[in-house]
């Protein structure tokens, strides 16, 4: 099992008060699932991706990623866990504005400490398999919106993490982009990658072939979503990166 979160509980302090955002939650993904995460506004699944990647601790439970009981580590060990081991990829992007596509995608490596030649090899695969070869020198500002989140999903990619961890990666995205990237998921997940997603769209999670939703803080149910590919495949494959989008104004 590559990820286990056992009796996971958070609180936060509010006051006088404590807060609890998340109730015994029980989930294990294996190497090479597709998992949604979905719950509404509030629910508590942005709590629960910030403890998936390690960004925060839970108040109680066991948190194990690829054997390693994640509770036990410091504050650099946990640096050290999300640049190896997992991969962001963001609704807004979070890219650099004044870094080319390149240096953007590089930046994991730079705190790796990857030598510079090294590092700009691994680079230009990364924006080849996302097909932004053609883009490595662009500005955020001179790329479409679809064309910055593949530069994101990219650098996410760049270390060859054990998880791509997704926060509502379409939600910034016009629908034919939405597309692609859902397509470009769909590619890495062929290729091995497993991806935890979080999302609030049932039209999205159905990328996924496991969707986990929360509400209040808890986990209610589990589908899978396997039967659903087809239709996705389908739309994914009349759509070319290059063809369909124009770069930003």
């Amino acid at each position: 099992m590559l990820l286990e979160l056992k009796n996971i509980y958070k609180n936060y302090i509010q006051g006088n008060m404590d807060v609890p955002v998340l109730k015994n939650i029980n989930l294990s993904v294996e190497e090479g699932e597709y998992v949604a995460i979905m719950g509404p506004s509030g629910s508590g699944k942005s709590t629960l991706m910030n403890i998936i990647g390690c960004i925060d601790k839970p108040t109680a439970g066991t948190y194990l990623l690829d054997g390693q009981e994640i509770n036990n580590l410091n504050d650099k060990e946990l640096s050290f866990v999300r640049n190896k081991q997992i991969g962001f990829v963001f609704q807004t992007f979070n890219l650099m504005p004044r870094q080319s596509a390149l240096d953007n995608v590089g930046l994991p490596l730079q705190y790796a400490k990857v030598p510079k030649k090294e590092r700009k090899n691994m680079c230009l695969e990364a924006l080849d398999m996302v097909g932004l070869s053609d883009r490595v020198n662009f500005m955020p500002t001179q790329l479409s919106g679809g064309q910055k989140q593949r530069v994101a999903i990219a650098r996410a990619m760049v270390n060859h993490p054990k998880i791509l961890l997704a926060d509502e990666p379409t939600g910034a995205l016009d629908s034919k982009s939405g597309i692609q990237v859902m397509g470009l998921f769909r590619e890495l997940h062929n290729q091995g990658v497993t991806i935890i997603m979080i999302t609030h769209s049932d039209e999205i999670a159905a990328y996924a072939d496991k969707t986990v939703k929360i509400i209040d803080g808890e986990l209610i149910d589990y589908e899978n979503k396997s039967d659903n590919y087809t239709t996705y495949d389908n739309e994914f494959s009349d759509v070319d990166f290059k063809a369909s989008e124009e770069v930003a104004e």
